[in-house]
């Protein structure tokens, strides 16, 4: 790392051009010796994509950045905060330590933290930056997560670990083709701990995941604003009972839980006999619908469902507990009555319906309204429908 980046001119520089164009930056003459102008480019941008989603850094003097690539790759600050809930006991390691998001939220709720990374510029720029904050209680161990674990005589409470995909493989993947290799060295991991935390992307299917590894208590599908952001597989040595799935969500500072044990999720389902208007329409989160327990949803919450395979459910009333968003039906319309009618507003969702939303926007001419909502979807007896309606709830 470059420490001339760390002067307060520079710093200065950087905090003023935050919403310059970079690439002009990129090109133009430094305007300090030492600094090559493509450095600055990567600080102001690798800055600039903290803003929202790593507040404490962006607002925090002096922090230095790596790569933009790193910052798309790590935790925001909102699921690093929830999966440091689960850690274990009085220490831990993050053996893939990063830029060290999820290990500073752990060294808030544990006493020891070790954070090894591979890459020595990343681990000193992560060293640099726990100073910067404030932190006290981590040690940074600049070589392979894996490799120091198997070296060491300490025992942890929790490992943590964030395998990268290998770049070469396709969109399914599996453990066994990231690096680390955690289902290789599971065992190994095991005998110097208690609890192994894995955070892998939502993209991983759930029955995938348990068939490649042993022991887990838990898996947690945690989204923010809808958005599936990442799966947390809990691993307890000697766990050996049916896996508790939670599905939590995150919004606006709170958050909403959906839980259940696998072997418990195949329910049976009501569905709706007939919609009417002033009925409320609930759409689950999308950490819900990863859950894959699609009945239980309907049965948990007192909903009717409207089809097999359309994920909306229908009740009389508003439970605004519920993690996903709730919308009022004012009008119910057929494909025929649709046609009659003109002026058309609304932000178009489909839902198992035989079209795409920018194909019906064209065919209808309808209107963006962001409060307004039309819901092309089909109900239990087969019928395709149209519901006009109003949100509620967004989460």
């Amino acid at each position: 790392m470059n420490n001339k980046l760390l002067a307060n001119p520079v710093q200065d520089y950087i905090n003023a051009n935050l919403n310059a164009d970079v690439n002009q930056i990129a090109l133009a003459k430094s305007p300090f010796e030492g600094i090559a102008s493509a450095e600055l480019a990567t600080q102001i941008t690798a800055k600039k994509k903290s803003e929202k989603k790593l507040p404490t850094w962006f607002n925090t003097a002096h922090i230095y950045y790596p790569p933009t690539l790193s910052i798309e790759q790590t935790s925001s600050e909102i699921t690093a905060n929830y999966k440091s809930k689960l850690a274990k006991g009085n220490t831990l390691i993050d053996i893939t330590g990063g830029f060290g998001i999820d290990t500073y939220y752990f060294s808030k709720k544990v006493q020891e933290v070790t954070h090894c990374e591979i890459n020595p510029e990343l681990s000193a720029i992560a060293q640099h930056n726990a100073q910067a904050l404030e932190l006290k209680n981590i040690k940074f161990k600049p070589e392979d997560g894996i490799a120091y674990i198997q070296n060491t005589d300490k025992a942890f409470d929790t490992i943590y670990v964030d395998p990268a995909r290998r770049a070469e493989k396709g969109k399914v993947f599996m453990l066994k083709d990231c690096t680390p290799d955690i289902v290789g060295n599971l065992d190994a991991l095991l005998k110097k701990t208690s609890r192994i935390i894995i955070k892998t992307a939502p993209l991983l299917d759930i029955s995938a995941g348990l068939a490649e590894l042993n022991q887990v208590s838990e898996i947690h599908i945690v989204s923010v604003k809808n958005e599936c952001k990442e799966l947390l597989w809990i691993i307890d040595k000697g766990f050996d009972q049916d896996t508790k799935i939670i599905a939590a969500t995150l919004n606006n500072g709170v958050e909403k839980d959906f839980f259940f044990y696998r072997l418990a999720a195949n329910v049976e389902v009501q569905f709706t006999e007939s919609l009417s208007i002033d009925n409320y329409l609930y759409e689950p989160d999308a950490a819900l619908l990863k859950s894959g327990a699609f009945n239980l949803i309907g049965s948990t919450y007192g909903l009717s469902k409207l089809h097999p395979q359309t994920q909306l459910f229908a009740t009389s009333t508003i439970n605004k507990d519920f993690p996903g968003r709730i919308f009022k039906i004012e009008t119910i319309l057929t494909t025929g009555e649709l046609k009659k009618q003109e002026n058309l507003k609304g932000n178009v969702i489909v839902r198992n319906y035989p079209a795409k939303p920018e194909d019906l926007v064209k065919k209808y001419k309808i209107k963006a309204d962001q409060e307004q909502f039309l819901i092309f979807t089909k109900i239990a007896n087969g019928e395709n429908v149209i519901l006009k309606a109003s949100i509620i709830q967004y989460y």
